[in-house]
């Protein structure tokens, strides 16, 4: 035990499924690394602090800060205004979603505002209690760093009071940020006249997203993230499929606001934007810690991704492999002649993690070293986790566009398993006798292993 433990009355027993947390936490480790001192924005909407899993979400974001990870919140604090407005009986209309702000509205704007703020910043101060690090305390900085303007006149309404971004003060920001503060923003601009103004914390949270370079955009809301028509949860989004979503009009009303700044500020340079839910205790941590994660991800990048695998592969493709080799499915490979072969390997990659693979091995004339009209598909292997998504079929297609590419004009596959799977994707079965003379004479006879060919023109 830590010494630093051996005091504490409050110690807690290893949970009883202690393995699948050390299996966790392994897998934890590489996302760790890659945080480490990034940018994260995130905001929260007024309703995500009425929620009672707020203090678990804050407990996460205090969590992050002690690994390293520079943070700035941009809270929002509409559903804490309308009830203000409501008790002094203030009307109070919305046009596309902004309120017409006068300054009787004003007012109780900037009270709302006080108030989360301050609550914010009391729970953030409070650190990691109740647990072990209970002493780590969470420095907190507030500051006046955005300048705004009116948003003018929409749809014939003057919106008053209420305004939009002119400028960040990105230095002021970094400077808390290199001190250790967690930065705490409202959504509240002001004029070099001296105007203070309404914003919409989601509009400014992508905008200080973008002025900081941020890493991610985090955005909390009640559902999991963005559902498709029949309302399953989109795990990956580009800007250009969101934004048809949005077209679509296939969003609900509460996150459509969101998912407009998470593709803002994608198209703006931040990498990536995660939409999730406030109601779920630890979404935060299985979002960011996970391969997966819970919520939504939208990125200009292709979170999985088919490419050529390369020497840095090997070590992953041999983790793959083993246990099938082990149980006889494939035959065995040692590292070298792996290593020698990587070039004919094609992999898909998921955020990093190898979760597929396959080989195509093209086969030469004696004489002139020329590619024949044969190829071989070999060692398709998908991640036991990744089975359902059809990947094998689209790595095989990838290596028979491969294969057409460099003139092959027929493949085939050696297999004692999957020999079915293999006809239903096109092959027929054939005999040795029609293997090219250097694989026939390394076959064997022992393993038995079912020839399959399919012509590719």
């Amino acid at each position: 035990m830590n010494d630093n433990n051996e005091n504490n009355n409050d110690f807690t027993p290893p949970p009883a499924d202690y393995g699948q947390l050390v299996k966790w936490f392994r897998q934890a480790t590489p996302y760790i690394n890659a945080h480490r001192h990034k940018t994260f924005v995130i905001s929260l909407g007024g309703e995500a602090l009425l929620d009672a899993n707020i203090s678990n979400i804050i407990h996460d974001i205090a969590l992050l800060n002690s690994l390293s990870i520079r943070i700035v919140i941009v809270h929002g604090c509409r559903a804490q205004l309308q009830n203000k407005l409501a008790e002094e009986n203030i009307n109070s209309s919305l046009v596309e979603g902004l309120r017409v702000t006068d300054a009787a509205t004003m007012d109780k704007v900037i009270e709302a505002a006080s108030i989360v703020r301050s609550q914010l910043e009391t729970r953030l101060s409070m650190g990691l209690a109740p647990s072990a690090m209970h002493s780590v305390k969470v420095r907190v900085a507030s500051a006046n760093v955005i300048t705004a303007k009116p948003a003018g006149i929409i749809n014939g309404v003057d919106l008053q009071l209420t305004g939009t971004v002119r400028n960040i003060d990105t230095l002021a920001i970094t400077s808390l940020l290199d001190t250790g503060n967690v930065v705490l923003l409202s959504a509240l601009g002001y004029s070099p006249s001296g105007d203070c103004f309404n914003l919409a914390y989601d509009h400014v949270a992508t905008e200080i997203a973008q002025s900081l370079a941020a890493d991610k955009l985090i955005a909390f809301t009640q559902s999991s993230g963005i559902h498709d028509y029949d309302d399953h949860l989109i795990r990956e989004l580009t800007p250009a499929s969101a934004t048809q979503l949005i077209t679509d009009q296939a969003l609900a009303p509460a996150v459509l606001p969101l998912a407009k700044a998470a593709i803002a500020a994608v198209e703006g340079g931040v990498p990536r934007a995660h939409i999730m839910s406030y109601c779920d205790d630890g979404a935060l941590l299985q979002e960011l810690y996970s391969v997966d994660g819970v919520g939504t991800l939208i990125s200009q990048a292709n979170f999985e991704q088919i490419r050529s695998a390369s020497a840095h592969d090997v070590s992953a493709i041999i983790e793959m492999i083993t246990p099938l080799e082990e149980q006889g499915v494939l035959l065995r490979r040692d590292r070298e002649k792996l290593a020698a072969e990587i070039d004919c390997f094609t992999v898909i990659e998921r955020d990093g993690l190898i979760i597929a693979i396959a080989a195509l091995y093209p086969y030469h004339t004696h004489q002139a070293k020329q590619y024949s009209t044969l190829g071989e598909i070999a060692c398709i292997v998908t991640h036991a986790d990744y089975r359902n998504g059809n990947r094998g079929a689209r790595l095989l297609e990838t290596l028979e566009n491969q294969a057409q590419a460099i003139g092959i004009e027929q493949v085939f596959v050696l297999t004692t398993q999957t020999a079915h799977w293999f006809i239903e994707n096109g092959f027929n079965e054939g005999s040795v006798a029609e293997l090219p003379e250097e694989k026939q004479s390394l076959y064997n006879y022992q393993r038995n292993a079912k020839v399959l060919f399919k012509p590719l023109t």
